[in-house]
């Protein structure tokens, strides 16, 4: 009986296991982690505002915003800038307003803000000593923006609330979609000294001569951004996220000393009653001087004006038409120099202002860059609109308005500089004249995408700069080349952030929104996509969107769109997150051709039920290490010769010249790749010959779609690869290239190091 329990037991615990058996069995599902996934859940779904392909929806709309301006620029201890403006708002949404939002930037150096009380001070602080002052004195600088006056266009108070940098008006009945309205704000505030408390306006003041300079930004109450995506785009400006703001017209009226030289957004409508008849003289002839500038105020007029200090003001007349901000420099102290520069159809001024102190070096090279950015820039994505670009020279500055930037590059006292100075003072002003097209008529939303006009602008700089080296004579090592960004990539994850992100938020915004996408960019035009394809895709973007507000998915489609080029790949690796590339030439090699029947077709022959000699005839690729090698394999014969089953083919179905031309490689090489970090990347190889020839090869990042950690190339030859190298010059961003050679370098001693050194 027992025995029987014992068996019926055996049983039983037999059948549960084969029951368990059987469910460990079934397959677990999982989701789609493919690297080549579509990113359809990381962008908005298309509308009719925004479309599939990228493009501005039959329903798309931006609303706009018309500024009437009186400025004062009061030229004392402390200066001040005192305004009056209207405001026409049109409503071109679908939406009925019930209030409106305005900026009030300069609310960030207010007492005691709300950009002071969120700013980490850490353990080290270094303040200049004006900005100690005002920090944490009584008597220091008092900032923030004094709002007087805020009525409806009959002289009616509104009611309005400030928080902070943001200013929020209540109408007494919503603007109706399709309808305007028109109000009035009067204010005033203390200019800042941009060189104690950086800032991005302001004014620089020079002791020996008493003379400040100004470079005026962010200086009037401005209107907030409404559109399709945000609604009211009223993030507040905490000093590094820039503007969203709209197009509108700009009529605007500059009273300042009468010894200033001034210039700004727009066209100046009354440069005859501002300018002496010399200056006017000048000026005309700097409209048809194409190979050089002309000195409209020379450095021995600047010198002489700098020691006049007259109590007499001129008023300053300015138009600007479909512009989104207006910016303006005025000094006594300015040298001003112009040239025409010819675009299709149109001539634009290239325009420089700059003390004495930016001298030899700004007469030298600002307005020749200038000239070469509107030239280059206009070749690769639309023509400059506008009418001029003006370079302004500020101490340490590098910011951008429409029509109007400032930018650095002091020499010493005596007139010296470094090749260092010199490049970098290029590269400035190639850049924040670019802004001009990201994203002062291509308008992003800077407060939330750094990367659209940043990355974007640094990408077209980058081109631009490469083009002007050739007339400089010299290089100027521009960043944006995906090899730059390596040592950022390889650095502390915890503190990195994807490109997609708030600028606000990022640890370090010139490597991520700057350097990090115009690297990807780069790779797209120079790897993955092309020249041809990407440049026209690159075009259309700016063109679909000038004068409008971009999202990133608007970018993302449309050079998808252009170029029938799938990259959601690219877009969801570089742009949504941190990960790296880190590729490797795991193993190469070499192989030989035979047509008898390999230990692979003998089994599948097996697996068939059938004979060998019935198995169809197949050309096989094997290593030495292989049981079917045979030394005959290596020898000088050509394998068309040795082949029986592949000759048989080839007499029957080609004629005997047609064999003659055929060409057979004498090597084949398999080469092993292994990706060890989280991207996906095309594998760019080079391959050295023998005879000391190369050729590059690229496979498209698609080649990892189902294994995206191993895969391998088969390379054939009619000559001996003594040289196989990953990515020489790293455009896809490898953060270790210490293992993309074959054969494995011999790694350099000590000794050998120190012999290499002592050789310089």
């Amino acid at each position: 009986m027992k025995y029987k329990i014992f068996s019926l037991l055996l049983l039983f615990i037999s059948i549960t296991f084969s029951q368990e058996k059987k469910e460990n069995k079934v397959p677990k599902g999982h989701y789609n982690t493919s690297k080549f996934r579509q990113i359809t859940d990381l962008l908005p779904t298309p509308n009719t505002y925004r479309t599939a392909s990228g493009a501005p929806g039959p329903d798309y709309y931006q609303n706009l915003a018309n500024y009437d301006m009186d400025i004062r620029l009061i030229d004392a201890k402390q200066p001040k800038i005192k305004g009056a403006e209207t405001i026409t708002y049109i409503n071109n949404s679908p939406d009925n307003l019930e209030y409106l939002w305005v900026q009030l930037d300069q609310n960030r150096r207010e007492p005691d803000s709300y950009t002071d009380r969120i700013t980490d001070d850490g353990s080290n602080m270094m303040l200049r000593p004006g900005k100690f002052i005002s920090q944490y004195s009584n008597e220091g600088y008092k900032g923030g923006i004094h709002i007087t006056k805020v009525v409806d266009a009959k002289g009616n108070p509104l009611p309005y609330t400030i928080n902070h940098t943001m200013m929020r008006i209540d109408l007494p009945k919503p603007i109706k979609a399709g309808e305007s309205y028109t109000f009035k704000i009067d204010w005033w505030y203390n200019i800042n000294n941009f060189v104690e408390d950086w800032g991005r306006s302001g004014y620089e003041h020079f002791k020996k001569d008493g003379n400040n300079l100004y470079i005026i930004a962010q200086f009037y109450p401005r209107m907030a951004v409404y559109d399709d995506v945000n609604g009211w785009q009223n993030l507040q400006f905490i000093k590094t996220g820039e503007f969203a703001l709209p197009f509108g017209d700009f009529n605007v009226n500059i009273t300042a000393p009468a010894d200033h030289i001034l210039d700004g957004t727009g066209i100046l409508t009354n440069r005859k009653e501002v300018m002496s008849k010399k200056q006017y003289k000048r000026y005309l002839q700097a409209q048809k001087s194409y190979d050089k500038p002309v000195m409209i105020v020379t450095e021995d007029e600047a010198r002489k004006n700098e020691k006049s200090h007259t109590n007499k003001t001129k008023t300053w007349r300015f138009k600007a038409e479909n512009v989104r901000d207006f910016a303006f420099a005025s000094s006594r102290k300015f040298i001003y120099d112009m040239m025409a520069v010819k675009l299709p159809g149109k001539t634009v001024m290239a325009v420089s202002m700059y003390p004495k102190e930016a001298q030899p070096l700004w007469e030298k090279y600002s307005t020749r860059t200038v000239a070469n950015t509107l030239t280059e820039y206009s070749k690769r994505l639309f023509d400059y609109p506008y009418h001029k670009a003006i370079s302004v020279n500020a101490f340490r500055q590098g910011m951008e308005y429409p029509m109007i930037c400032w930018n650095y590059g002091r020499p010493d006292e005596n007139g010296q500089y470094s090749d260092h100075l010199r490049n970098g003072m290029i590269k400035v002003i190639t850049h924040e004249v670019g802004h001009n097209w990201f994203p002062m008529v291509v308008n992003s939303d800077e407060r939330q995408w750094m990367w659209m006009d940043e990355g974007l602008n640094t990408f077209t700089e980058l081109l631009a700069e490469q083009a002007y080296e050739k007339k400089l004579g010299f290089k100027l090592y521009s960043r944006g080349l995906p090899k730059q960004v390596v040592p950022f990539m390889k650095g502390d994850q915890s503190k990195m952030n994807p490109i997609m992100n708030n600028s606000d938020l990022m640890y370090n915004r010139s490597m991520t929104a700057y350097s990090k996408a115009a690297a990807g960019l780069y790779m797209l035009r120079e790897v993955i996509m092309g020249h041809k394809l990407f440049d026209k895709a690159f075009k259309t973007y700016a063109n679909r969107w000038k004068f409008k507000h971009p999202e990133p998915a608007d970018f993302f489609r449309t050079m998808e769109d252009v170029s029938a080029v799938d990259l959601d790949w690219f877009w969801r690796g570089w742009f949504f997150t941190t990960s790296v590339n880190e590729m490797s030439i795991a193993k190469v090699s070499k192989f030989y051709v035979t047509d008898k029947p390999t230990e692979r077709i003998r089994n599948m022959a097996k697996s068939y039920g059938m004979k060998v000699e019935d198995f169809p005839p197949y050309v096989s690729l094997i290593t030495e290490d292989s049981p079917d090698f045979t030394p005959d394999m290596k020898s000088g014969k050509s394998f068309l010769q040795r082949a029986v089953t592949l000759k048989q083919f080839l007499n029957e179905n080609f004629t005997k010249e047609e064999i003659k031309r055929l060409k057979m490689p004498k090597y084949f090489y398999r080469v092993e790749f292994e990706q060890h970090g989280e991207l996906v990347m095309p594998i760019v190889l080079k391959l050295t010959y023998k005879d000391g020839s190369t050729k590059q090869v690229i496979y498209p990042a698609k080649i990892w779609r189902f294994n995206d950690k191993k895969v391998s190339k088969m390379i054939p030859s009619d000559k001996e690869i003594v040289k196989i190298e990953l990515d020489p010059e790293n455009l896809t961003a490898d953060i270790d290239m210490s293992n993309n050679v074959w054969p494995k370098q011999k790694q350099k001693s000590t000794f050998d190091k120190l012999k290499e050194k002592a050789k310089y």
